[in-house]
């Protein structure tokens, strides 16, 4: 039975909405049974509407859909915000409040303090709050996960992590609605696209060595004009390095001490179970973006399903990013703000 999957935000020509609906439906787990998708209230409906969402479900805005939802017998198995930054705090809050598990978009609050509210919340009411950082769910990204948690770096020395994002340089997007929000402090939080993209990096970073930040310094300039994506990673342990290019997600380059670089390609034999559970073709096809957000929802659905049936969930799906994890993400933000500000002094990580 598939389980009843809400969206806010996301609305029509939004590439993150479109992602969420692919991804959330990609295995058959979820079925978009609600949203509010504008902030345009009629623009909201008439589009959820349009996506088969049942007219008494096609909500004008979140208030009224946690209204509608929250007594419904067939109500919402998971809610999923995809809202700008400002928005995250009270409307995860006020889900988890009501009983709902939620999938927020990162980063999980624009303040550390609604952060830890956030955490603390989802411990008392006992749901789930997820935070997507959908880059930790592609295959060969929790292969190097597992190779780090096995030993095969050994101890890890170096970790390299960029978004070298040049997507928005073009002075032309200004006054584009879908770009400006990103770079205004109100939407966005004090480090405009640090918390909106960089936090990706400091996260895949976290996520690959099971490590956290405990102190930075920090620097803030805009420089990237010529790269397009750029998410990029590489770890050096003292048994060999890894490297992993978000733009080329099928493969995985291995250097062991003493060896030559190798090329672990997505979908062979004998990878991790980690790897092996979040592939969906064989190998040599394409497998990307949407099956990377795909297995985040996987996971969850696991955790929910395991959760009704009383039983414990496969240790394969308990890698999903956390509320923690977003309040590790957005006190390390935090403190690269003060560390810029200070012209680059070294800040602990609160």
């Amino acid at each position: 039975m598939k389980l009843n999957w809400g969206l806010i935000g996301g609305g029509e020509g939004s590439q993150i909405g479109a992602t969420h609906r692919i991804a959330a439906c990609l295995d058959g787990a979820f079925e978009l049974a609600a949203g509010a998708l504008d902030i345009d209230p009629e623009r909201a409906r008439e589009y959820a509407i349009r996506l088969g969402i049942p007219a008494d479900r096609a909500y004008r805005d979140w208030r009224e859909m946690l209204d509608g939802e929250r007594s419904r017998a067939d109500r919402l198995d998971l809610v999923t915000v995809a809202t700008p930054n400002s928005l995250h705090f009270e409307i995860t809050k006020a889900f988890l409040e009501a009983g709902f598990d939620v999938l927020c978009e990162k980063p999980l609050t624009t303040t550390v303090e609604d952060a830890r509210e956030i955490v603390r919340t989802a411990r008392e009411h006992g749901r789930v709050c997820a935070v997507n950082y959908g880059y930790s769910g592609y295959a060969l990204v929790r292969h190097a996960r597992a190779m780090v948690a096995r030993g095969d770096l050994g101890k890890i020395r170096v970790v390299v992590a960029e978004f070298a994002h040049g997507h928005h340089a073009n002075a032309a997007d200004a006054d584009n609605p879908r770009v400006r929000w990103r770079y205004d402090p109100k939407l966005a939080g004090v480090s405009s696209i640090l918390a909106d993209c960089g936090i990706h990096a400091l996260h895949l970073a976290s996520f690959i060595t099971a490590q956290s930040v405990t102190s930075l310094s920090a620097d803030f300039s805009s420089t990237t004009v010529g790269r397009m994506h750029g998410l990029a990673i590489q770890v050096f342990g003292e048994k060999g390095g890894l490297r992993w290019q978000q733009e080329q997600p099928n493969q995985l380059h291995w250097t062991p001490v003493g060896g030559g670089t190798s090329i672990i390609e997505r979908g062979v034999a004998g990878l991790s179970p980690e790897a092996d559970r979040a592939s969906r073709v064989t190998v040599g096809h394409a497998e990307g973006f949407f099956g990377a957000f795909g297995n985040i929802y996987a996971d969850i659905a696991e955790q929910l399903r395991a959760r009704s049936e009383g039983r414990k969930p496969s240790a394969l799906a308990c890698s999903y990013p956390t509320a923690e994890d977003g309040l590790q993400s957005i006190a390390a933000v935090h403190a690269a703000v003060a560390s810029a500000r200070a012209r680059g002094a070294w800040v602990a990580v609160d």
